[in-house]
């Protein structure tokens, strides 16, 4: 045992000015520092990009006061972020009492009672007898025990950070995508609308030329039909639109009755006409809050080894005492007054062998840190890749539309004119009218996409704040 003990002691002193376990650096194998990571995406050769790199407050893009209002409201009222905010003060304070034990601590006792032997001949009660005393004592830390795990707090401090930061970037996003959504309800509403006038003229027309003997009922409830049709697109519309309104203001903290009225007629969504600043990998990697996350949490876990392994050596702190005991008569009595001062020493022995599982444990949490770093970074670049790609097809589809919307302009008006002229049926006015409605309908279904899908783009990246 003594042996033993000598040797433990032995090792301390070796450790002494050292730290226990690994120094944290992110694996040479991990994927964040392959070059196909943190090179240039693969759509970033689309002319819908640029290599800038995004800006801290991507929405501002939209040149939007009012977006830039709602989210300003977001950040400073939404219910989840605040959360987010109390769980990060928590995190803190966890961090904060890692850094505590460091710091000498002293402990106060006192005591009294009676002090009589308990003997069959003996009276009671005996003499009161009392007990005073201070202890302070302060970790040396040679192993660095102590410094591994204030290293892992921080980390993981950092890792709640990062998610917090997480939810601003979802809020952000969600208020922009709500209020575009609302906005784009509008724009499609307008569309519906000019189709229901169109079939209300068209009805109106057929009509009176069946009451002058040009046309026939049949053609008056194709008419017909087609007007109900068009109408029954505005409800669903309006629902949409509500929705939207009811997500915004719930984002914004508020009571879905309390949504902001303005959006209601909010005639446009935002959008952006020039490319899209985008960055390339190693900009991503730095920016999204959860890379960052999972990457304090790797820290964390590898700095837990280090807190393990120094539980193989005896924990050495200075410690003091000092008090008085004895007879309450005798208080004061030089005698009856002690005083201490010198190394305290605990170790939990002989078995290390708990201490070696517990090692081998953190070691395999940080393995699974690693893993899932990975995994997050991998997950990262898929999803601002097929963003990236949405957007740019996106833009395609909707130059399609706009040709394929005023071609159908031509064809209708062209069709009413014949038809006036009687050079032309009712079936064929009708055919162009459903194309042009149809047309119309699908370009601002696209003019809608095309913002979700610039919004998405910036959600992957991470935007928001560096």
């Amino acid at each position: 045992m003594k042996r033993a003990v000598a040797i433990g002691l032995l090792g301390v002193l070796g450790l002494a000015g050292c730290v226990s376990g690994p120094n944290y650096k992110i694996p040479a194998t991990a994927v964040a520092e392959q070059p196909h990571a943190r090179g240039a995406f693969l759509g970033s050769a689309e002319p819908a990009y640029v290599q800038a790199d995004p800006p801290d407050r991507w929405w501002r893009l939209y040149d939007d006061p009012r977006l830039d209002g709602y989210v300003a409201e977001a950040l400073a009222a939404n219910r989840d972020l605040k959360a987010a905010d109390a769980n990060l003060r928590r995190a803190s304070f966890i961090a904060r009492e890692a850094e505590i034990a460091r710091q000498p601590t002293a402990v106060i006792t006192a005591g009294g009672g009676l002090d009589k032997a308990l003997l069959v001949n003996n009276a009671l009660p005996g003499p009161f007898a009392y007990a005073l005393g201070a202890t302070v004592s302060w970790p040396l830390d040679l192993a660095g025990g102590i410094r591994r795990g204030i290293e892992a707090a921080r980390d993981e401090s950092e890792s709640v950070k990062a998610a917090r930061d997480e939810v601003r970037v979802t809020v952000a996003a969600g208020v922009a995508l709500s209020y575009a959504d609302a906005c784009s309800a509008n724009v499609t509403l307008a569309a519906a609308r000019r189709t229901v006038e169109v079939q209300a003229r068209t009805l109106d027309t057929t009509s009176r030329l069946f009451a002058a003997g040009r046309g026939t009922a049949f053609d008056v409830s194709r008419a017909q039909a087609a007007f109900e049709d068009a109408k029954a697109e505005i409800p669903t519309i309006l629902f949409r639109r509500q929705a939207a309104l009811y997500e915004l203001a719930v984002l914004m903290g508020r009571v879905p009755a309390d949504y902001p009225r303005e959006v209601e007629t909010c005639a446009a969504a935002p959008s952006i006409d020039r490319p899209l600043p985008i960055g390339d990998g190693a900009g991503l990697i730095r920016r999204r809050s959860d890379i960052r996350a999972a990457e304090r949490m790797l820290a964390a876990s590898t700095a837990e080894i280090g807190v393990q392994v120094a539980q193989l050596y005896p924990q050495v702190s200075l410690g003091g005492s000092i008090g008085s005991s004895g007879a309450a008569r005798g208080f004061g009595n030089a005698l009856q007054d002690y005083m201490s001062f010198g190394p305290l020493i605990s170790w939990t022995f002989p078995n290390r062998s708990m201490a070696h599982a517990r090692i081998a444990e953190a070691k395999a949490g940080a393995d699974v840190a690693e893993a899932q770093f990975d995994s997050v970074v991998l997950s990262a670049l898929r999803q601002t890749e097929t963003s990236l790609t949405a957007y740019a097809r996106e833009l395609d589809h909707d130059e399609s539309l706009e040709r394929s919307r005023d071609a159908s302009a031509r064809a209708e008006s062209q069709a009413e004119a014949l038809y006036l002229r009687g050079r032309t049926s009712l079936v064929d006015l009708l055919v162009a009218q459903q194309s042009l409605a149809h047309a119309e309908l699908a370009l601002a279904s696209s003019k809608a996409e095309l913002t979700d899908r610039q919004i998405d783009v910036f959600l992957a990246l991470g935007g928001g704040w560096r």
